[in-house]
């Protein structure tokens, strides 16, 4: 008698849980931490880039140390900012964002001063690396993307009724997205005067 209680009780709680959508709650789940991996991925690529432009910058003795020292400084504030994909909540990611949006200023500055000297514009080492860099930032934006769609996936999936209450129950938490940039929803001022 006793093992057919258990036998029941074991049947309703597979049922149940095969209803509440537990399993596609931790396949979603799983789908966030992969493509959390491959941003961090491409931010990581970028990272790894860095040095060698540095390096070919240097070459150059006139060029601005407070520029390539920025640089640096935001690449290990960059690298040594870690998120656990199990803590992808709004404030973690900003806080990342915003480590990874100080490395792309210093970038776009070093860039920027790159131009009053045409003889390391012409070097093919630093165009070769500027347009490795330029490769990976495309794949930043489109890695963002992506995970910004498979949360959207999760979020709206635990979000329904009535997987809100089982959510709840197995520590199933809405999960933060990237944002844009502030300032972003202005187009920049081009004057060529």
């Amino acid at each position: 008698m006793k093992n057919l209680k258990n036998l029941i009780i074991a049947c309703f709680a597979m049922i149940t849980l095969s209803s509440c959508g537990y399993n596609s709650m931790v396949e979603k789940n799983e789908s966030i931490s992969s493509q959390w991996a491959q941003v961090e991925n491409v931010y990581q690529r970028r990272a790894d880039l860095i040095p060698n432009l540095v390096n070919t910058v240097k070459g150059y003795a006139d060029f601005e140390k407070k520029t390539l020292t920025e640089v640096i400084q935001a690449r290990a504030n960059a690298t040594s900012m870690k998120i656990d994909a199990n803590n992808l909540n709004p404030q973690t990611i900003a806080k990342f964002q915003e480590a990874q949006g100080q490395l792309s200023g210093a970038l776009s500055k070093l860039l920027v001063t790159v131009e009053r000297y045409p003889e390391l514009k012409a070097n093919q080492n630093f165009l070769e690396l500027q347009s490795q860099l330029e490769g990976t930032e495309n794949r930043i934006a489109v890695e963002r993307m992506k995970f910004n769609e498979v949360t959207r996936d999760y979020n709206s999936y635990i979000k329904k009724i009535p997987r809100v209450i089982y959510a709840g129950w197995f520590g199933f938490e809405e999960k933060g997205y990237f944002e844009a940039d502030n300032g972003a929803e202005k187009a920049p001022e081009v004057n060529f005067n």
